[in-house]
């Protein structure tokens, strides 16, 4: 193992952008390790992945407790490459977990209890060998525990000091809106909000993103390229080594219909006509809205980040590119 140093002119490789009101800026994409950093996956891609990230200036690494698999691993693996590459850089770089599904047995191992979250915060900066985390997300709403114990629990986590911001995951409109005013009256305001979000996903829209506004708050879309079928993974058809060809995959067989297939593949050649991949198209329509901080992108390997990485070079959708992929995404 070579020792790694970062190239120097990674701060000039990407622009970023201040995460709703507050004081910190994140790079326009961010890095996933929600996929392909588990226990079962090849340690040295891990770090060839995270290496090459970091020279590009994508300084904002998004973990979970139950990342793997195993659960866990994913934090594990991390913290072992922190150590070994980035030790000296921890001061540069934005690192995220969440808590809020399956992590243990028993009745203190999910949801949004107290109990839960500082055990789980405690867990987690324990694999990946840190005395804080940047931001601490509840990852989604507990429909028994009350709001004001949830996010009593994230502001206690920052005022502790093991973590510096506070974040939601998958909530809805009205769910943020009281959980943003619960986190101000504690004196500590939501940082940022992940929701799933891309061209095949809009719920966003509605309202949410309305929210965040007023509430000062960013955000950071996960699973941007809907799980591959925005890039060109797809355009052909279901690939035999495909996502959508696994059965434990989030992304099934049967939603990849003929139908789907001829907007994806309208969709790519709107990407085509401006010199863009399809991926790139789908980073850059969602850094349309002023209220997208960073989009979190995922990779298996160095080549996807790069790709989507030079996209931010592209310039803004037009009018009429956005008209064009409105009635793909309408037919």
């Amino acid at each position: 193992m070579s020792p790694y140093l970062p190239d120097a002119k990674r701060y000039d490789a990407i622009p970023y952008a201040r995460c709703g009101r507050s004081g910190l800026k994140l790079p326009r994409i961010s890095l996933g390790l929600w996929h392909n950093f588990g226990g079962i996956d090849a340690l040295e891609n891990q770090r060839a992945l995270l290496r090459r990230a970091f020279d590009l200036g994508i300084t904002h690494f998004d973990l979970a407790n139950n990342y793997g698999p195993p659960p866990g691993s994913a934090e594990e693996n991390f913290g072992q490459i922190l150590q070994q590459d980035f030790s000296t850089h921890r001061d540069e770089l934005i690192i995220s977990t969440k808590a809020g599904y399956t992590m243990w047995d028993g009745p203190y191992g999910d949801w949004g209890s107290r109990k839960y979250l500082r055990a789980s915060l405690d867990q987690s900066l324990k694999r990946m060998g840190l005395d804080y985390v940047d931001i601490y997300y509840h990852h989604r709403p507990d429909p028994e525990t009350p709001l004001e114990e949830t996010m009593g629990a994230l502001a206690d986590a920052v005022k502790s000091g093991r973590a510096l911001y506070a974040g939601l995951s998958n909530y809805k409109a009205d769910q943020t809106r009281q959980a943003a005013a619960i986190l101000k009256s504690l004196g500590v305001p939501l940082l940022i909000h992940q929701p799933n979000y891309n061209m095949f996903n809009r719920w966003v829209e509605l309202e949410l993103l309305t929210v965040l506004a007023e509430a000062g708050a960013g955000c950071i879309p996960f699973s941007p390229l809907a799980q591959g079928l925005l890039t060109n993974r797809y355009l052909q058809g279901i690939p035999a080594d495909s996502r959508a060809s696994k059965p434990s995959s989030f992304l099934k067989a049967d939603r990849i219909t003929p139908e789907l297939l001829a907007k994806i593949q309208a969709l790519n050649g709107v990407a085509q006509k401006r010199g863009a991949t399809l991926a790139q198209l789908a980073v850059l329509w969602l850094l349309r809205h002023s209220a997208i901080t960073t989009v979190l992108i995922g990779a298996s390997k160095t080549s996807q980040i790069e790709d989507i990485h030079s996209g931010l070079r592209q310039p803004p959708l037009a009018a009429a590119e956005l008209a064009r992929i409105e009635t793909v995404l309408a037919g």
